[in-house]
């Protein structure tokens, strides 16, 4: 079911009216939420909901071994079993077939159990989830968190669980949310402590974002697509690249504004997911503003245990590209999905390297700090290094087969001659210039949301009459697809 549909917004209000109309009770509500979940989830793929709740029901039951175990081995070898299933079962529906079609072209050379791999269903939002149900078993067993088990007995810590894992505004697509972060939430919820503004901020600008830029950007980035690239100037190219930057900025920030906005309907708060990314001067703050959630998650279950920072530079180095490899490969069962992961790996560890030589070449010397205008033009000059190494990098994400996307980069070279498409490349600008005035108006505010409060409210205005009358076709969000 996608947000930018009616089916949704029924879904959402009905939820609503019986959660505080009819509801008289925690459980009440808690119920009622995961009733509207499934009812979500199976909407389009009844048969796949079960797996969700398959998932659901082992971290469950791993989670509470590892509070009832009697000793710290026992509660690891319970947290490790619960890891590794939950991986598993990520690899078998989403990785399976990947591998499989390296062995075999088509099903019918496949044959019995290999045909079965290649045509596994990829259950929607399972890369999401199964990170949910890692957290919930990680944070269990740090100690960073307490269900409270042995206290609220089994069937409210399973109640709990299946909550946090199935709560529909951020299962299919984010953000990705710790259990740390959102069991402690759980309790009853009145309309009076409803945060109203940060609803409709959300939800205006939300949808605004997926259904008047990213919906229409994508007729725009279509013809990045093989083979319609390859009659297309070198500076329509460069064009549609910059345009699908935008595009997918404008969809995925979209849905998770919608998804924080949804949650905050029912009283609960959902990560932030994304700060203003293409105002980075660096590769790592562009991760630090980017899909915070999944950057934060990898950061600590993963980045963190791999040794971090602290076991020397090389270490460092092999741990970025771990983390980065396997962050990309998360994203979509494609090599080019690991490849753009190896990009920003190889992007990180050579913008530390960097750091580092310039850091030992200043030693103790006293270092001036430069005028004004020029700090201006070095940071200018950082952003659109760092924008347009990320924007080449998308090209792997719209492009999975990568000898497509290698083509696509010889004809930016080489179709220097051909006519441009002027109506296009105009429409593509305007359509571009709402997620630059979204993050200029962030830095003319440095951040203080005060001192655009006079005028927010024609900007609300003007998104909901351009969401009204100038929405382009519907489309699923582009995460949906990881």
């Amino acid at each position: 079911m996608l947000f930018n549909s009616w089916p949704f917004v029924f879904l959402l209000l009905a939820t609503a009216c019986v959660y505080f109309g009819l509801c008289r009770s925690e459980s009440h509500q808690i119920y009622t939420l995961i009733v509207a979940s499934l009812l979500f989830y199976s909407y389009g793929q009844a048969s796949l909901v079960l797996l969700l709740v398959l998932s659901i029901v082992i971290n469950t039951v791993a989670c509470y071994k590892i509070e009832s175990a009697s000793s710290k081995q026992g509660s690891r070898i319970w947290a490790t079993v619960g890891i590794v299933v939950n991986l598993g079962i990520l690899a078998l529906f989403k990785y399976a077939g990947l591998f499989a079609g390296m062995l075999w072209s088509t099903p019918e050379q496949a044959g019995g159990m290999g045909a079965w791999l290649v045509q596994l269903p990829l259950p929607i939002g399972i890369s999401f989830y199964t990170f949910q149900g890692i957290s919930l078993l990680a944070d269990t067993f740090s100690g960073d968190f307490k269900q409270g088990n042995r206290r609220k007995g089994w069937f409210t810590s399973f109640r709990d669980s299946f909550f946090f894992i199935s709560f529909f505004p951020q299962l299919v697509a984010g953000p990705v949310v710790k259990a740390k972060q959102f069991i402690p939430q759980i309790g009853q919820k009145q309309w009076r402590s409803i945060d109203k503004h940060l609803l409709l901020h959300c939800l205006i600008t939300g949808y605004f974002l997926k259904m008047v830029v990213a919906d229409n950007l994508k007729d725009q980035t279509f013809w990045i697509q093989f083979p319609y690239f390859e009659n297309r100037s070198s500076i329509d190219l460069l064009i549609m690249l910059l345009s699908y930057s935008a595009q997918i900025f404008a969809d995925f920030a979209g849905y998770s504004l919608i998804a924080i906005g949804a949650a905050a309907l029912f009283g609960y708060t959902l990560p932030k997911n994304f700060n203003f990314p293409y105002i980075s001067r660096s590769i790592a703050e562009f991760w630090r503003r980017w899909h915070i959630s999944l950057s934060s998650w990898l950061r600590e279950y993963l980045y963190f245990p791999l040794g971090g920072n602290r076991m020397g530079e090389a270490r460092t180095y092999f741990n970025l590209m771990v983390v980065m490899f396997l962050g990309g490969l998360w994203h979509g069962a494609a090599w080019s999905f690991a490849v753009w992961g190896l990009w920003h790996g190889v992007g990180l560890a050579l913008e530390r390297a960097a750091g580092n030589m310039l850091k030992s070449g200043t030693g103790n010397r006293v270092v001036h700090k430069p005028n004004r205008l020029l700090s201006l033009c070095v940071d200018l000059g950082r952003w659109v290094a760092v924008f347009l190494f990320v924007s080449f990098g998308w090209l792997l994400f719209k492009l999975t087969d990568i000898n497509e996307a290698f083509l696509y980069l010889a004809s930016i070279r080489l179709n220097i001659d051909k006519s441009l498409n002027l109506p296009s490349i105009l429409t593509s600008f305007i359509l571009i210039t709402p997620v630059v005035i979204y993050h200029g108006l962030y830095l003319v505010s440095s951040g203080d949301k005060k001192k655009l409060a006079g005028v927010s409210g024609y900007f609300y205005g003007a998104m909901l009459f351009l969401i009204l009358f100038n929405a382009g076709s519907s489309e699923a969000f582009v995460y949906f697809q990881f």
